[in-house]
Formats: structure tokens, C-alpha cells, sequence
């Protein structure tokens, strides 16, 4: 990737992308990344340890996650599944009993929204290319819009001072405790502690965050352990607990 590939984009994004560092690297097919931190299901859940593996892919685009923790000594298995026009979400118990299996249009929606943030997060070069219309809206702040198959959905990529991406919020994602009701609720996902992952800088850590009239419900912290880019043999890996 070049300098001339940055040119149609604003130059608020342009410049998050040169401090990532992904001038001179090879333009991205996918990547894997794996997680630690913990989760809880529903606004009044319990908090779970967790560690988390998912695989994402640009063309065509899918997203495959798992995560995997236990509660009150009871395996617990979730799994995201978002390949083609569908997405599903199921909550496993002992691998064998299904609890939650949510899918449909809300989550269709809910779950474009997640492959934006795992591209602007995680895969920051895949923006180049990426069906995203984008409008600064702030000193900065970003909109981008995008498209994925039937869905359009939107969020505001927010930066520091020095180009680091440190908020990502959308208003197209629904929180769902059961797979079968759900409730719009903005969604954020501030991010810290940015430093060297497959030879880009990306955030270290993340939560997951729903924004209720009550104030914001955090029922995720995500710590990125894993990183590796496909078709790339290379991968950086951190401690578990740095």
C-alpha cells in the first residue's frame, strides 16, 4: 500500500492509517485474532472470564468468532457466525444445549455493524478498499457509512491528538440478552493501550459498551493477545494479562 491509495480518503483517516503503519504493507484478505478479558450476557449479568478466537474475511466478507468461558463452574460456549446475507448468534452450555440462538434481520444489522469496528480496529488497511463513504464531522471525528450486502449501517470513528483511534459509536446495533427480543441502544467501544500487533499499531485493549438511559453498561473487556493477517505467515503475540 501507498501514499496514491490514501488519497481519495479524508485526511483525518489518512493520517490514522499512517500511524498505524500500513504504508509499504501488503493489502489485507482477512486475519485472526484471539482475546482474553471478561463478559457478561444481559444487563444485570454476572461477569465471566473468557478467552476468544475469531476469523474474519473481505471478499467475500464473513466474520467466524468464539468465545469461550464458565459460570458458576459451567462451560460456556458463544459463537458469531456472519457468512452470506445471514447472521447468527447461539450460547451453548456443556457444547451440547443451546440457550440463546438469536438471527434475523436486527441481527443482520447489529452484526454489519461489528465487522465495521473489527475493520477499523483490527484490520485498519482493509479501509482503503473497504464500501465506506466517509464525512468529517469534527476536528476529530469521523462518519462513515457503510454497505455490506442489504445493510447500511453508520458509525463515528473518533482519534486523539496524535492520529490513534479511541472510540468507534454506532446507533445501528441492538442489544439482545436472549436472541429473541431486542432494543436499539448505541454502542461503543472505546480503546487504549495502543502499541505493535502483526507490525501495525492497534489498541491493545477494548470494552464493549451499551448506551442505556441509565448510563453507559459495560459487558465487555476485550484484551488483544493474538494477532495474524492472511495470506501472511506473520503474527505478534502479547502475554496474556500485560
Amino acid at each position: 500500500m501507498t501514499e496514491r491509495d490514501l488519497e481519495p480518503l479524508p485526511p483525518l483517516l489518512q493520517r490514522y492509517l499512517r500511524r498505524a503503519g500500513v504504508l509499504g504493507k501488503p493489502r489485507v484478505l482477512g486475519f485472526r485474532a484471539r482475546f482474553h478479558g471478561r463478559f457478561r450476557q444481559g444487563l444485570d449479568g454476572r461477569w465471566m472470564a473468557f478467552r476468544s478466537e475469531q476469523r474474519n474475511f473481505l471478499a467475500p466478507s464473513a466474520r467466524l468468532f468464539l468465545m469461550r468461558a464458565s459460570l458458576f463452574g459451567l462451560p460456556i460456549d458463544g459463537y458469531h457466525d456472519f457468512v452470506g446475507a445471514h447472521a447468527r448468534f447461539r450460547v451453548r452450555v456443556f457444547s451440547l444445549l443451546d440457550v440463546v440462538d438469536g438471527r434475523g434481520p436486527q441481527m443482520n444489522r447489529s452484526e454489519t455493524v461489528t465487522i465495521l469496528n473489527d475493520l477499523c480496529v483490527l484490520a485498519p488497511a482493509a479501509l482503503i478498499e473497504a464500501p465506506v463513504r466517509w464525512t468529517t464531522i469534527a476536528a476529530h471525528a469521523l462518519r462513515g457509512v457503510y454497505t455490506r450486502g442489504d445493510q447500511t449501517i453508520a458509525a463515528v470513528l473518533t482519534f486523539d491528538a496524535q492520529g490513534d483511534l479511541v472510540d468507534f459509536v454506532s446507533e445501528d446495533r441492538s442489544y439482545s440478552a436472549d436472541g429473541k427480543t431486542f432494543r436499539r441502544l448505541a454502542w461503543s467501544t472505546p480503546l487504549r493501550g495502543h502499541r505493535d500487533f502483526a507490525g501495525l499499531r492497534l489498541p491493545e485493549r477494548g470494552d464493549a459498551i451499551w448506551k442505556t438511559p441509565e448510563g453507559d453498561f459495560v459487558y465487555g473487556e476485550f484484551n488483544l493477545d493474538e494477532l495474524e493477517y492472511f495470506p501472511s505467515a506473520r503474527g505478534a503475540k502479547a502475554s496474556p494479562g500485560r
